[in-house]
């Protein structure tokens, strides 16, 4: 059963781990919980034979059974070969996105130490040799992840972690996702995969980015500074490029602006271009669109198979559902979906929180590093955390 909700603060209210999916939009906020159906095991390596059709599948058994609007939730992984984690909720509420109030002061997490993966001077030395692999060809893009892991986890409050998230990011599609066994997809995104309603198509690819600076006049510079860098321009239309050539197949009426426009989170500013487009066939799905346009070189790089074959050798770990994308697809073929990013990875013994940078020709192996200790500070705002990272 389906019902519509109007307070935002009641459904962030609700949500429990381990029998909830959140997610909330710029355009509005669901709250699902419970399970009527889980997706069989399924990957992106090729969605026209698996994702697509057992979604197909979930979604009709369950209007079936008698769900008026019945929708599937969930996560893409980043690697093509990993099981999505998607569901057909028992319950889902709506409501539009109303502002969150404070949250609680109290830190939501205690914990022993604090892991880099790779450390600092690891992660610089794998910049570099992505470089050499840029100065050789034909890889122009790649982004490199590092991960900051919390060790010894004595007390994780994950609804109260979703709180702080949903608060100090009012504009960012912010999300928990069940991940089995017993953990939590939390994070707060500020970058659109796709969104379809009806026959309108929209996605909003960003690349090239710089942190915010306390100081107004200075972060004003970096602003500026930032819509005219030759390097993070040229990294943003590669992505922009890409986005739109992934839609082509699908829309006709495709509006790609010429140049991108500032947008900022809290931590970050970033390039964005808004992309939009009209369907061509209505039975193509927004989890489709996803899956054709994911992982972007946002994410990955470009080319996308020597990208994500140099990230597989030069990362020292598995991205899991970071970099991935979390959102819902209904029976008529509209959803939403985010990439997965400003994310972590929370059991209740551990937190994996996940930052990445995109390294293209003119990239610096340390302000890449800065770069990723920047966009960590939205996460470990939300666990109480002011320490640089």
């Amino acid at each position: 059963m389906t019902i519509l909700t109007q307070s935002h603060a009641d459904l962030l209210g609700g949500y429990r781990p381990g029998d909830s999916f959140f997610f909330r939009s710029p355009g509005h906020t669901l709250h699902a919980q419970g399970t009527a159906a889980t997706v069989p095991t399924c990957n992106t390596v090729n969605p026209a034979e698996t994702l697509g059709p057992r979604v197909a599948q979930a979604l009709a058994a369950a209007e079936a059974a008698g769900q008026p609007r019945p929708i599937v939730v969930g996560a893409l992984p980043f690697h093509p070969g990993t099981p999505a984690r998607l569901t057909v909720p028992a319950t889902v509420r709506w409501s539009g996105p109303t502002p969150v109030g404070a949250a609680p002061a109290e830190p939501p997490v205690a914990f022993g130490a604090l892991r880099h993966t790779p450390p600092p001077a690891e992660y610089e030395r794998g910049v570099a040799a992505a470089l050499q692999r840029l100065r050789e060809g034909p890889l122009t893009k790649v982004v490199l992840a590092r991960a900051l892991t919390l060790e010894g986890v004595t007390r994780a409050d994950v609804p109260a972690m979703l709180h702080r998230l949903a608060h100090g990011n009012p504009d960012g599609y912010v999300f928990a996702v069940d991940l089995p066994p017993g953990g939590t997809l939390l994070g707060a995104s500020p970058e659109l995969l796709v969104q379809r309603a009806g026959a309108l198509v929209t996605a909003n690819p960003l690349a090239g980015s710089a942190p915010r600076h306390p100081d107004p006049d200075t972060d004003a510079r970096t602003a500026e500074a930032l819509l005219g860098s030759e390097k993070d321009l040229r990294e943003h239309a590669a992505v922009a490029d890409a986005v739109a050539d992934g839609l082509r197949p699908f829309c006709q009426d495709l509006q790609v602006p010429e140049r991108p426009s500032l947008t900022r989170t809290p931590t970050m500013w970033h390039l964005s271009t808004r992309i939009q487009g009209r369907l061509v066939d209505p039975e193509v799905t927004s989890l489709q669109l996803a899956a054709a346009l994911h992982p972007t070189p946002a994410v990955c790089g470009t080319p996308r198979r020597l990208a994500r074959q140099a990230i597989q050798e030069i990362e020292p770990f598995d991205r899991g559902f970071y970099s991935g994308a979390v959102g819902w697809t209904d029976s008529s073929g509209d959803g939403e979906w985010a990439i997965a990013l400003r994310c972590a990875h929370v059991t209740p013994d551990q937190i994996r929180v996940y930052a990445g940078a995109g390294v293209v020709t003119g990239s610096d192996p340390a302000a890449e590093l800065a770069e990723t200790s920047a966009k960590f500070r939205t996460f470990l705002h939300a666990l109480g955390i002011d320490r640089e990272p």
